[in-house]
């Protein structure tokens, strides 16, 4: 009895210190979780159905690259109080930041549909309601949130809805997997020179790298700048070293949960869809349904209901990301934390994103294919605007003392180099 109060106190203990951490935790942490979004999930479900645990490695690969692209992201916001698009309308011509914004609302824009169309596949699967009437329901309720809620209100419930994906790692332990043969292709690269492998990879790389973290994640660190009082660009330019160890923990964490998710669905796609020979899976949606005689209506419900709540974090995030880029380069007003009637272009462009998004859906376009090759598209536009990144980082004149350490730049070009020869192998082996 004695020894009751004692493990009640550390219980509480490491609660309290779990809430303190987790407290610390922002952009990083929301940026991580919002890579896994329903076209994300798809991506892993196709890779775990059709080559088994084969592709797990490429989890522990990435993990290394996008962490150093989140973090020069995060540091270019932090250091110069502008997001990405800002500092690129300082530094190039016209066109390079226009395209730069184009291929970043491309990507978006077929993510927000294939999203959308994810979340209510699902949701038609769990209800037997149609998924045309559920796009158009969660794209007002999506719509609403960011119009109307704080900006404060926003991040706390981003990171509390992170903990939704927590389902996944479920998901996995209740697969049961070859421990063996999990551990053997975590470690050891597996590469096949067909058109469905590299096309794979390349949307699992996407996926991960997504274009729309870069301008997100900048952005919501000058948010966080505006958020404690440094509200003019003098104030916010310039950054501790106190400052830059808090979002290298906060980054690292994201990226480190976002890339677990991912390990744990592959993993969980290949212990049970690919084993009993489901190799022909096209998307999350079919993937939850097959679940369910293999691995029990547990693990499906797990699986949907993960989809649906990626969804509510990720499609805020793409049409926000659009927003804040295309404000900065047009020199517009705009920020989350700022009322529609302050910055009606800045959520102009959030309501028509979520809209044209909305008409990919009605439009027959077929949003299994969607989320699949939205993945696709973001690893083949990736590697130019993480080539600018790694350049404004680089540079003195734009960072003083803060520019990119050697191995931060180093792997930052690893990354470029990974993700273009991977789009190349793609399209050389097409059929």
């Amino acid at each position: 009895m004695s020894g009751e109060p004692n493990v009640s106190r550390q219980v509480r203990m490491v609660k309290r210190r779990f809430r303190r951490f987790f407290d610390r935790l922002g952009p990083g942490l929301i940026s991580g979780a919002a890579d896994d979004d329903p076209s994300g999930i798809s991506t892993y479900s196709v890779a775990g159905a059709s080559f088994g645990y084969a592709t797990l490695w490429t989890a522990l690969f990435s993990f290394p690259l996008m962490t150093a692209v989140q973090l020069m992201c995060a540091r270019l916001g932090m250091v110069t109080g502008q997001g990405f698009a800002g500092v690129i309308r300082y530094r190039y011509r016209a066109w390079v930041l226009w395209t730069a914004c184009a291929l970043l609302v491309t990507a978006n824009t077929v993510n927000i549909g294939a999203d959308l169309g994810g979340m209510a596949e699902v949701t038609q699967m769990m209800t037997g309601v149609k998924k045309l009437f559920w796009v158009p329901v969660y794209a007002v309720l999506m719509a609403s949130f960011l119009f109307w809620a704080s900006y404060y209100m926003i991040a706390r419930i981003f990171k509390w809805l992170t903990l939704v994906l927590l389902a996944y790692v479920f998901d996995a332990l209740l697969a049961k997997g070859d421990w063996m043969a999990v551990l053997r292709s975590t470690v050891v690269p597996h590469l096949e020179w067909s058109g469905e492998y590299w096309a794979t990879l390349v949307a699992l790389l996407g996926t991960t790298l997504s274009p729309f973290l870069f301008f997100w994640q900048a952005s919501l660190e000058v948010e966080e700048e505006r958020k404690i009082g440094r509200l003019s660009l003098e104030e916010r330019e310039g950054a501790t070293d106190a400052e830059l160890r808090k979002c290298r923990i906060d980054v690292v964490t994201g990226m480190f949960f976002s890339n677990l998710i991912m390990y744990f669905i592959i993993l969980t796609t290949a212990a049970t869809l690919h084993v009993h020979g489901h190799t022909n899976i096209k998307s999350a949606e079919e993937a939850a349904e097959a679940l369910r005689p293999l691995a029990g209506k547990g693990a499906y419900l797990l699986f949907s209901l993960g989809m649906i709540g990626a969804g509510m974090l990720s499609v805020p995030v793409l049409a926000g990301s659009s927003a804040y880029a295309i404000a900065e380069a047009a020199a517009w007003r705009g920020s989350l934390a700022e009322r529609p009637s302050m910055a009606r272009e800045f959520y102009a462009v959030i309501g028509l994103g979520l809209l044209v998004g909305l008409a990919l859906d009605y439009g027959g376009f077929n949003a299994i294919s969607m989320l699949f090759w939205s993945a696709v598209l973001n690893g083949v536009l990736a590697p130019p605007l993480i080539a600018i990144l790694v350049l404004l980082t680089s540079n003195r004149r734009i960072m003083g003392a803060r520019r990119n350490p050697p191995w931060l730049a180093a792997l930052g070009w690893i990354t470029v180099v990974v993700m273009s020869l991977a789009s190349i192998a793609m399209f050389a082996t097409w059929k």
